[in-house]
């Protein structure tokens, strides 16, 4: 009886997964976290505002990187 124990090693039968309910709460975008975040990815004010959702009129598009 050394190499043998007394559970199971793999599970039979059916596995009950329970669906976890996804819960979306409203993101502050003037939060310190948030505010630090784009410090570090925005160099000027309409970057800012671009990125959060406000472009304004009359902007630039950006341009991506073209895949050969």
């Amino acid at each position: 009886q050394a190499g043998e124990s007394s559970k199971p090693k793999g599970r039979k039968g059916k596995s009950s997964k329970k669906k976890a309910k996804t819960v979306v709460k409203e993101v502050d975008i003037l939060s310190p976290p948030a505010m630090l975040n784009a410090y570090y990815i925005c160099h000027n004010a309409p970057a800012f505002l671009e990125l959060r959702g406000f472009p304004w009129p009359g902007s630039p598009k950006k341009k991506g990187k073209k895949g050969k």
